[in-house]
């Protein structure tokens, strides 16, 4: 059989066929760094919503009944606005930056290295038209990947929650003092205050997150080829993050 490999054409028995080249491999560096630089952006443009979401949710330790009754996003984010400031919308961010850059970067990495390891370990590798098999290994892969990133990058992620979780009174003046902090104050093992309880939801849901995206991403490009890749990613990446905070939410 020749191959024309320049034009993406093979010749079979005087048949010209259009051949697929193989997809290119994006290095280690290359893979982290997409991961970690995606995951920071999409946490900065949806800071002010993450940091309403964590007052809402410790309201109650610090507001009387009168002022919960008047809890809404609107008075919430007026509230902000006029005691500390538009940009205490981003209080935090930088700690939340500096722990989605290794958490993404983790994330995407030990996924994609995972799914490998369980299609290599399963022999999916050569049938890759079993459609439910895959999705268990997306799923899996992503559970695990999920896991790993969560565990190693905990404790910023504690201190990006505390920090957040500052209104008026300042007991952390940064990463590096909280840290230290609560290590003093706590010890190291206070870094890793509530781990369990964040790896039962973000195993489920990266798991659902990937499975769902892979999915998704696989129909649609089998049935709108032509589709900008990019718009493709975020929409499946949108309805794939919506579905797992939706059952992650309802069922913890």
């Amino acid at each position: 059989m020749q191959m024309e490999a320049r034009v993406g054409v093979a010749v079979d028995g005087g048949v010209r066929k259009l051949v697929q080249p193989p997809p290119k491999q994006i290095g280690t560096v290359s893979q982290l760094l997409a991961g970690g630089v995606a995951g920071a952006l999409s946490k900065t443009c949806t800071a002010p919503l993450a940091r309403l979401t964590i007052l809402f949710q410790i309201q109650g330790m610090h507001s009387n009944v009168v002022t919960l009754r008047k809890a809404s996003i609107w008075n919430e984010a007026s509230r902000i606005i006029h005691e500390e400031g538009f940009r205490a919308f981003w209080k935090g961010n930088l700690v939340t930056i500096a722990h989605r850059l290794p958490y993404s970067s983790v994330n995407f990495y030990t996924y994609e290295h995972y799914k490998k390891l369980l299609k290599k370990a399963t022999g999916l590798q050569s049938h890759r038209d079993n459609v439910s098999a895959d999705l268990c290994v997306h799923f899996v892969s992503g559970g695990m990947a999920g896991i790993t990133a969560a565990t190693s990058t905990y404790p910023l992620d504690l201190v990006r929650t505390r920090l957040a979780a500052q209104t008026n009174f300042t007991y952390y003046r940064g990463i590096w003092h909280a840290l230290h902090t609560i290590s003093k104050e706590e010890g190291i093992l206070g870094l890793y205050k509530g781990l369990g309880t964040t790896l039962l939801t973000v195993g489920p849901s990266i798991a659902i997150s990937f499975s769902v995206y892979e999915s998704l991403r696989s129909f649609w490009q089998s049935n709108r080829s032509n589709d900008s890749p990019v718009a493709v990613s975020l929409a499946c990446g949108s309805l794939s993050g919506i579905a797992s905070s939706t059952v992650v939410y309802y069922a913890f």
